[in-house]
């Protein structure tokens, strides 16, 4: 069974190593999406794009609460909870603005 107490105490131990690979996987792959989306490229690879860096924002996410519930209330806290959500609420406008492309395109074309 999983033990959430244990894998709480794991991810504060492993703070460095989680934070120096969630950071950059949270920008590279928001980044990934953004490009994705200016180049018009098909809906289902925005998609993928977009979940696999919602992934990785709420794994910071779930990372940033084991150290609130212990109590730990710092400005990295913050820090890596804003990276987080911003790069959530990034993906999330990215794959409306291309559904919107898209069925502002399909108006057009039946016009």
């Amino acid at each position: 069974m999983l033990d959430l107490n244990t894998l709480a105490e794991f991810s504060r131990g492993n703070c460095l190593s989680i934070c120096a690979f969630l950071v950059p996987a949270n920008l590279i792959t928001t980044s990934l999406t953004i490009i994705l989306t200016a180049l018009n490229r098909p809906t289902h690879q925005i998609w993928q794009a977009a979940g696999i860096a919602s992934i990785f924002a709420f794994a910071m996410v779930l990372h940033v609460y084991t150290w609130f519930a212990i109590g730990v209330v710092m400005a990295p806290t913050y820090i890596l909870l804003c990276l987080a959500i911003s790069c959530s609420l990034t993906n999330l406008v990215a794959v409306i603005w291309r559904k919107r492309q898209l069925s502002s395109l399909r108006l057009s074309n039946n016009a």
